[in-house]
């Protein structure tokens, strides 16, 4: 709808009264539409499906946004399915394509799609994109929901995905419920369960989504281990969660990462409990920081890191912040 030329071929379209490819009139339409619907249903979200370098897309008219509540992050989506098919022993040369997306994570509004164009027209589905055998499989599924979750941004998951379809989705016919009677399907379901809980519970994980001060690498450049680390912020300073997160097949024992505070860290949730469908590795429950600097921190942390699994930590009592 923005571009007189969208898909069309040197004279194939009229340009704009000023000479622009620009579809004026539809971004007039586009911005009185938002404009009315939340004036009159403040509640509700507009969500644009736009994959160009169009600019405000998630702002407001006043500002001369388009004035929609969010944007698909369809380079998000992209950079990091390709990252997932690689090999694990070639991820350590696309690390980029997990780190880019920081570098314009709060340009918009952004939401994070796992979308219906991903799992239709010969694509495959989510559980079959992902290399290794069965097991592999399914841990890289959970640990793609896990990176998923720990970003800024809005969640959108498309139907299927959440169990491990192997099957791609098909308009005709129903989701193949009956994979739940599979402990790895079904572990698959409790740990996006599992995800969405805490991502309710814990305001470290939604309440500064669009805003920089809510997001933090810890260490973003291990790319030989293809281990990435980072911290959550909610507006409070007692509101925080860190991740970490291993990319590899390989376990990661004496990991040692900064960390934003003293104190016992909680082990909020490990994608390799067997609960999930993992292997058990983990580090009984959490760890405690030693005043020992790293990363920019006053303290660190030693841990276990499991296989392609996604750790959350969390302080044990009130944060009490460096």
């Amino acid at each position: 709808m923005l571009y007189l030329d969208y898909p069309r071929k040197q004279g194939e379209w009229i340009p704009n009264k000023f000479g622009g490819r620009e579809n004026l009139e539809a971004v007039d339409f586009l911005r009185r539409f938002n404009i009315e619907v939340y004036k009159e249903q403040p509640d509700v979200q507009t969500i644009a499906e736009e994959s160009t370098a169009w600019p405000l897309v998630s702002r407001p008219t006043y500002v001369g946004g388009l004035g929609f509540g969010m944007k698909w992050d369809m380079g998000w989506m992209h950079d990091t399915l390709f990252y997932f098919e690689r090999e694990p022993v070639h991820r350590k040369f696309h690390h980029s394509n997990l780190t880019f997306r920081m570098l314009y994570a709060f340009g918009e509004n952004f939401m994070l799609p796992l979308s219906h164009d991903e799992v239709v027209h010969g694509k495959g589905s989510l559980i079959a994109k992902m290399p290794g055998d069965e097991w592999q499989k399914f841990a890289n599924l959970r640990l793609l929901f896990g990176w998923m979750y720990a970003q800024p941004g809005k969640k959108l998951l498309f139907m299927g995905g959440e169990f491990g379809q192997w099957r791609e989705w098909d308009v005709e016919s129903s989701l193949d419920w009956h994979l739940l009677d599979q402990p790895n399907h079904g572990g698959l379901r409790l740990w996006v369960g599992d995800l969405n809980r805490i991502l309710r519970e814990e305001k470290a994980l939604h309440e500064r989504d669009f805003d920089p001060g809510g997001f933090q690498w810890i260490d973003v450049a291990d790319a030989e281990n293809s281990v990435v680390s980072l911290i959550r912020r909610g507006r409070s300073p007692e509101d925080v969660i860190v991740g970490a997160f291993n990319f590899t097949p390989v376990p990661r024992q004496n990991y040692q990462i900064g960390i934003p505070m003293g104190g016992r860290w909680r082990e909020l949730l490990n994608g390799d409990a067997p609960l999930y469908g993992g292997s058990g590795i983990g580090n009984m429950g959490g760890v405690d920081a030693v005043p020992v600097a790293m990363h920019g921190h006053q303290h660190s942390v030693t841990l276990t890191l499991p296989p392609l699994a996604a750790l959350f930590l969390k302080p044990e009592e009130p944060a009490r912040p460096e």
